[in-house]
């Protein structure tokens, strides 16, 4: 490739990369979704649902307690007697950044960070049902996922002054990271009751481990509903009050997103027809600043609750890795959370590239040598446009001869200088542009798999070969850039030289310099980007040869001097 486009190139590939990047960091949520306001809507049942703000709580400290552990093969859960919260969860088929033998600990309550799941009851009568502040009984000891064992059932007990007893069961599955909840309520009391329940998920505004100046992901609240799709709500926003998104449907999750991870409440979907989004529902969602966390909410009304009977709600809570697969096995209740796996403007190319970055990690049973196969996939199905563009650097070489006596020609008058080599253009019919719009048309390409590879947690940790053993991160000694530099630097002896000296050696230096950028990226894309250049340099001698044999286009041959 010409020196001046394949700088001209990467700069502008990595400019759209890094401007998207920090617009979408920045930008506020799209203001096309449901503002109502929090007022009660009336269920399906007759009962008014609560207000968004009855699950608020102005003292969002959390009170520690007893904790009990409990192990499957994919997680580890801590869950606190005050309120039975989830206070810890760790996730052990994924390592932790810088220590890929320690689980990564996804939720935490510390003095450093906050992130926790939390739920309780609500009623409007002093039946004294126990939240997220009330003290359960726990099991005695830990538990653990036995062999041979599906599921393990962990039961938490409170009871309330009326008689109304409650069970908060939560049941963890084998290979799965769906942690079921459910509100076993019985009504010892002599009266009625008509409680609803709440989801919420509790977090710090930090960013999680790993993120950096060059990976600059989204870390915040999302909601998904099937009439308003997938909305980002950025903590900043929260903050401010100026969060935007569905406060009742009868569809949808909410939950929140960091690079990789997702938490998220997912309620069972019921039939609703678009235009009564958020007028008839029996849950109610809220997000809201809450002391200096942020709290993402849904709440759900049980209905009526007769003296002696007993009701239940249940609430799914998926939290794991950003994984395809993992949504696959959540049926209607995850539509939707395959758009936090963030592929960016491009996702109409990005997904099924990632797509076929996936199959062809079952055929190679490694993602480097995945992303090798995909990127000679990609190299041939560009082949025609970039053989047309490497044509156009042949003549424009062929050429380079006779520009540059044109050039001693006319000495200093650059204007005549100019006027001849446009005519010696257009009497070889020689276009000098000729290769830009195969580049052009590359860009895309390129950001698209950026954002692909940027976005993968199946890359997170995942080894290659010898000393690259993470390729979502950068290479730590740097031999994927160095040799990238020395690929570039090579190529620019099979370009046709510019006709001014000084912009010829910085044509040299260029490449190198450029290249330096590439020792912070993912080493997966600075894998691609190897093999891509060295396939081009291949390309680019080949069809070179071939043109010096092409008596019919070999510009420069003594019958046309």
């Amino acid at each position: 490739m010409d020196s001046k486009r394949l700088i001209v190139f990467m700069i502008l590939s990595m400019s759209i990369v890094f401007l998207w990047q920090e617009w979408e960091t920045r930008r506020h949520p799209p203001q096309s979704v449901s503002t109502q306001t929090a007022t009660p809507a009336k269920a399906a049942t007759g009962q008014a649902a609560p207000a968004a703000a009855a699950a608020s709580d102005n003292n969002a400290k959390l009170q520690n307690g007893e904790r009990l552990r409990v192990t499957t093969d994919m997680l580890v859960a801590e869950i606190d007697a005050n309120g039975g919260d989830i206070r810890y969860l760790a996730l052990r088929k994924h390592g932790a950044f810088g220590d890929p033998k320690q689980p990564l600990v996804l939720f935490e309550s510390s003095a450093e960070k906050t992130y926790v799941a939390q739920a309780g009851l609500l009623e409007n009568s002093a039946a004294g049902l126990p939240t997220h502040r009330t003290l359960y009984t726990l099991p005695a000891s830990a538990m653990q996922l036995g062999e041979g064992k599906d599921q393990l059932q962990v039961r938490l007990e409170a009871n309330s002054a009326s008689g109304v007893k409650v069970a908060r069961i939560y049941t963890f599955k084998r290979g799965s990271y769906l942690i079921d909840t459910r509100f076993e309520v019985n009504n010892g009391s002599a009266q009625a009751i008509s409680p609803s329940a709440y989801f919420r998920l509790l977090r710090d505004s930090h960013a999680p481990d790993g993120d950096s100046y060059m990976v600059a992901t989204f870390t915040g609240a999302a909601q998904y509903t099937a009439q308003n799709k997938y909305q980002k709500i950025s903590f900043d926003d929260l903050a401010k009050g100026d969060a935007k998104y569905t406060k009742a449907c009868d569809n949808g999750w909410i939950g929140i997103v960091q690079h990789y991870f997702v938490a998220a409440w997912l309620p069972e979907n019921t039939a609703a027809p678009a235009e009564e989004c958020g007028k008839q529902s029996d849950r109610q969602f809220e997000l809201k600043k809450q002391g200096e966390l942020n709290s993402v909410a849904v709440i759900r009304t049980m209905g009526n609750i007769a003296p002696g009977q007993t009701a239940n709600i249940d609430m799914p809570l998926f939290a794991g890795p950003q994984e395809s697969a993992a949504f696959k096995t959540l049926g209607n209740r995850g539509d939707g959370l395959e758009h936090t796996k963030d592929y960016g403007m491009l996702t109409v190319l990005a997904a099924p590239m990632f797509a076929l970055l996936e199959w062809m990690h079952k055929l190679t049973g490694n993602w480097g040598w995945a992303i090798i196969l995909l990127t000679i996939v990609i190299k041939a199905a560009l082949y025609p446009l970039s053989a047309a563009s490497y044509r156009s650097m042949a003549q424009m070489k062929a050429l380079a001869p006779r520009l540059e006596r044109l050039k001693e020609q006319h000495g200093d008058d650059r204007q005549k200088f100019h006027q001849a080599m446009m005519e010696l253009y257009k009497t070889e019919k020689v276009n000098p542009l000729g290769g830009c719009l195969p580049m052009l048309l590359q860009i895309p390409i390129f950001i698209a798999l950026y954002w692909s590879l940027l976005g993968a947690v199946e890359l997170r940790q995942a080894p290659w070969i010898m000393w690259i053993n993470d390729l979502s991160q950068p290479d730590p000694f740097y031999v994927l850039p160095v040799i990238l530099a020395g690929l570039m630097f090579a190529q620019t002896f099979l370009n046709p030289p510019p006709t001014d000296p000084m912009q010829a050696k910085m044509m040299k230096i260029m490449p190198l310099a450029f290249s330096v950028m590439f020792f912070f990226f993912p080493a997966g894309l600075v894998v691609y980007w190897v093999v891509n250049s060295a396939l081009s340099m291949l390309q680019q001698w080949f069809n070179m040869k071939q043109f010096d044999h092409d008596k019919k286009t070999h510009i420069g041959s003594p019958a046309k001097k």
